[in-house]
């Protein structure tokens, strides 16, 4: 079998999540005049953003975006105003002030974006 992926995240106000996306995650969209669905590509992945009512409903992670230096991006979000969720499903997942540590040391943070789509951000170790 022979096909792409591409993954598709919901929003409620396209133009609010596509300035969300360029402010704080530094992505513009392949097709800035689209009017249907935006596209992203970044580190070798495509995504659409198409407008819905149900953006924001989903309650598992819906992008995950792998960094290298995970504490100085996790920094940089802070400051552009990121607020990261805190999870506690008990001894084995629980942030510590909105970090989850893996046993071989891979970290974990999620977080919203404008459209309520839980993102996470992982190390890449």
């Amino acid at each position: 079998m022979d096909f792409t992926i591409k993954f598709e995240l919901a929003a409620s106000d396209v133009e609010r999540a596509r300035a969300w996306y360029s402010s704080i995650l530094g992505l513009e969209p392949v097709n800035p005049n689209e009017d249907e669905e935006l596209l992203y590509r970044a580190g070798g992945t495509q995504f659409g953003m198409y407008e819905s009512e149900n953006a924001g409903t989903n309650k598992a992670t819906a992008m995950r975006l792998i960094v290298t230096d995970f504490d100085s991006v996790r920094a940089d979000l802070l400051g552009k105003g990121v607020l990261f969720e805190d999870y506690d499903l008990g001894d084995d997942f629980r942030t510590v002030d909105g970090v989850l540590v893996s046993p071989d040391g891979e970290k974990t943070s999620w977080f919203k974006d404008s459209e309520g789509n839980i993102l996470a951000l992982g190390s890449s170790n």
